[in-house]
């Protein structure tokens, strides 16, 4: 009786949704005439929100079906060049990580050109920043549309810090790391207190600290300057891992997953988007967690984009997909079940937004924390082999938390990777 009245309550819940939804997008999930059967890939990694507003565009266009194709973050952005470049293969749409987006953005003859469709009728509901992210170079060609930004916070388990005599309410937790230095005192007292690890692992540290840097992997000019904002971000993880915080769980895998279950950890730096994460893999520890300030303050931490590959056959019934998907109605819907956090300032300052409280995370309000923190986010420089670095710098953490290389070592070898690839 209890499933069936839970699953009830989701068909009500579900189908309310689905009417506000294409009510509020303005025509853009209207039946469709019949034009024959209509098939869309989508290829994308994480939580989207696609699987919950997949049936409520299919409903609205029965003539379209919807292909989910979930993988994992790395793969999908070399298999979609490999598809570029083979001339066949890729997708309908294809979601595009801001990391990798420089690149993708100067192969713009390669996707249809967004503008050509009327997305500049779009221009200025984006952050000025994501916008341009998208754009070629000569700024003549559009290639995608953004889903979400990466305002960030710090996600804690309220039980753990209390099991280890800290503070648990999130003000007073948030006050005890203004700098990421206090945040790493705090880890060896946790440390000391439960003889448990206090993060999940080093890369989910450097990548907030480097995103509050003035500078990343590159400058203005598009230069490389490891020596500035990466090496800050990594001389800073390494303390962390020396001190004998990091669980040494790599993201995504399933060690990390199952440290959500199990409590291998007891902080992790949460941009909006690993609300969704979390909640999928940890169910049971609803209510267990909260949400503070980060240390150092703001930054940016991902963010995505739907793309158009010009090989698809279908582009016109894609570009119309990514339109609702992109849609403020969507963005405010997606928000509220993966925690993704929309990238237009206006949706930011809605109520949909601001007054949203999230029970799983202790009714805190992601809403306000989030969009708060999106509101003063400044553009950073990235380069056109970001996605290739990052990967680079995430495996030289890796080498020091495995006990492989030393910390001065698999930076050296880190800077020879980064040579190879730039």
């Amino acid at each position: 009786m209890k499933r069936s009245w839970t699953r009830a309550v989701r068909a009500v819940a579900s189908a309310a949704a689905a009417l506000t939804i294409v009510a509020a997008c303005g025509g853009e999930a209207q039946p469709s005439a019949p034009t024959g059967p209509v098939t869309i890939s989508i290829n994308f990694w994480g939580n989207f929100g696609f699987t919950e507003l997949k049936p409520i565009y299919e409903a609205a266009h029965p003539n379209v079906t919807i292909v989910l194709n979930s993988g994992e973050y790395n793969a999908q952005h070399e298999l979609l060049q490999q598809k570029l470049v083979a001339g066949s293969g890729a997708p309908t749409i294809a979601a595009i990580d801001e990391g990798f987006m420089n690149s993708f953005r100067r192969q713009a003859d390669k996707f249809v050109n967004l503008l050509d469709k009327g997305a500049a009728d779009f221009k200025d509901k984006y952050f000025g920043w994501k916008w341009e992210q998208s754009l070629s170079p000569d700024g003549k060609v559009q290639i995608g549309l953004g889903t979400d930004v990466g305002g960030q916070a710090m996600c804690y388990r309220t039980d753990l810090f209390k099991a280890a005599g800290l503070p648990t309410d999130r003000a007073g937790v948030s006050a005890l790391w203004p700098s990421w230095d206090q945040f790493i005192e705090v880890g060896k007292q946790y440390v000391a207190k439960t003889k448990k690890k206090f993060v999940d692992n080093g890369t989910n540290l450097f990548n907030p600290i480097l995103a509050q840097q003035s500078v990343g992997f590159y400058d203005q000019s598009e230069a490389l300057k490891m020596d500035g904002g990466p090496k800050v971000a990594f001389d800073l993880t390494i303390k962390a891992i020396e001190a004998g915080l990091s669980a040494n769980l790599p993201s995504f895998s399933a060690g990390w997953d199952q440290g959500f279950v199990k409590g291998d950890f007891a902080v992790l730096a949460c941009p909006a988007w690993m609300l969704g994460h979390i909640k999928d893999v940890a169910p049971g520890t609803s209510g267990k967690w909260d949400i503070a300030a980060i240390p150092g303050g703001g930054g940016n931490w991902g963010g995505s984009f739907l793309t158009v590959p010009k090989q698809g056959s279908h582009t016109k019934e894609a570009y119309d997909l990514v339109k609702f998907l992109t849609s403020p109605a969507s963005e405010a819907y997606i928000f509220k079940q993966t925690g993704n956090l929309p990238s237009q300032p206006a949706l930011l300052k809605s109520k949909a937004v601001l007054g949203f409280k999230n029970p799983f995370f202790s009714n805190a309000p992601v809403g306000k924390i989030f969009g708060t923190s999106a509101m003063s986010l400044k553009k950073q420089i990235l380069g056109p082999h970001q996605g290739d670095i990052q990967t680079a710098v995430s495996n030289a953490i890796q080498r020091v938390e495995q006990h492989k290389q030393s910390p001065a070592s698999s930076w050296k070898q880190f800077l020879k990777d980064v040579k190879a690839v730039a």
